[in-house]
């Protein structure tokens, strides 16, 4: 059985204007599949909205084919499109004194007729709509009253009640908090699994769709489209290949981000290596610029037990004691430079007083 609702087929994407054409995008190949949720990510100016913007249709296509359910887009009139793709924008602040419901309700538009009256289905679709986003209770609140994540919803809910099998997002989690950017994420794959939806969306948000979404979409002007898996993708060390600077290092394993901190000093960490403390200690000494490593034998060195103590140790002997890793870098650098310092004497043949 074919799940493909979405073929591109050597698409070229840009502008038109009178000095001719301004190719953003050209020769990508790539599909969308029902009940998946794929993600567009990359770098600022590959040309990601562009791309969205073509798919939808909102502007047109400077090359190639687009497929929507089997038919080339250009077959579909815009009435018949609307019943195919239903599009959530970032913005939607320009949306007042309308009820959460009666946003939904536009959804409907592409059935309701030139009168917009919703019929006994129509309501019960949305407040269907409403049960599967989980906002039951905003239903008569005001658009200018609901955060931003609250917001969001809403236009989620909206573009399911629209009935398409298709659904684009532009930055969904955009403006969200940390915990709301995760909820919106988990939100939109499970909506996607339980209506066998299509769900593409556009984002920044490069760690977050990496841990969920089914399929990502790399892009970038020079290297073109690559899709897959996420965790093929990093197999294949393609995400690497987009996203990886001189200071940010991507872990295949993970499928996480790190910075590549630069460090000046260097310091001896022992101590219950698989505990929090001792991983957040070493943590916080490369990001203060202190390289962490093992040697027992080191003149200064930090001990982690793994009791919730940070230790440190001067010629063998415990000098401090703290429980919290602030107060232990406030010691770390006057002892480094003290050792330091005795070094240079010892080795200049100083008296202390010299």
């Amino acid at each position: 059985m074919n799940n493909t609702t979405i073929e591109i087929k050597n698409l070229s994407t840009g502008y038109a204007s009178k000095k001719g054409e301004n190719v953003i995008s050209r020769s990508l190949n790539a599909s969308l599949e029902q009940g998946d949720l794929t993600c567009l990510l990359g770098p600022n100016g590959a040309g990601k909205s562009t791309l969205l913007r073509t798919l939808c249709a909102f502007q047109p296509m400077l090359g190639g084919d687009i497929f929507v359910m089997g038919k080339n887009i250009k077959q579909y009139k815009p009435q018949e499109l609307a019943k195919v793709i239903s599009v959530v924008l970032t913005d939607n602040s320009k949306i007042n004194n309308m009820t959460a419901f009666e946003v939904i309700a536009m959804g409907r538009s592409p059935y309701t007729g030139f009168w917009g009256k919703l019929t006994d289905k129509d309501k019960k679709i949305i407040e269907k709509c409403l049960g599967w986003v989980g906002i039951e209770s905003l239903a008569e609140r005001k658009m200018q009253t609901l955060s931003d994540g609250e917001r969001q919803k809403v236009m989620i809910a909206k573009a399911i009640a629209q009935e398409t099998p298709i659904i684009f997002l532009d930055e969904p989690t955009a403006f969200l908090d940390y915990p709301s950017k995760v909820q919106m994420m988990l939100l939109l794959h499970r909506l996607a699994k339980a209506l066998k939806k299509t769900i593409f969306m556009s984002t920044h948000d490069l760690e977050h769709a990496l841990q969920v979404a089914d399929q990502v979409w790399l892009l970038d002007k020079e290297k073109g489209l690559t899709t897959g898996m996420p965790e093929d993708l990093s197999v294949e060390g393609k995400i690497e290949e987009y996203f990886n600077r001189e200071d940010v290092v991507f872990d295949r394993e993970t499928c996480f981000f790190t910075i590549n901190h630069e460090t000046a000093r260097e310091v001896s960490v022992l101590g219950k290596k698989e505990s929090i403390d001792y991983k957040l200690c070493c943590k916080a000494l490369t990001r203060t610029g202190i390289k962490p490593y093992e040697d027992k034998d080191a003149v200064v060195r930090i001990f982690v037990p793994g009791d919730g103590s940070f230790r440190l140790i001067e010629n063998g002997k415990e000098t401090y004691k703290v429980n919290k890793i602030k107060h232990l870098l406030g010691t770390i650098v006057p002892a480094i430079t003290k050792q330091q310092i005795a070094k240079i004497r010892e080795e200049a043949d100083m008296n202390p007083y010299e």
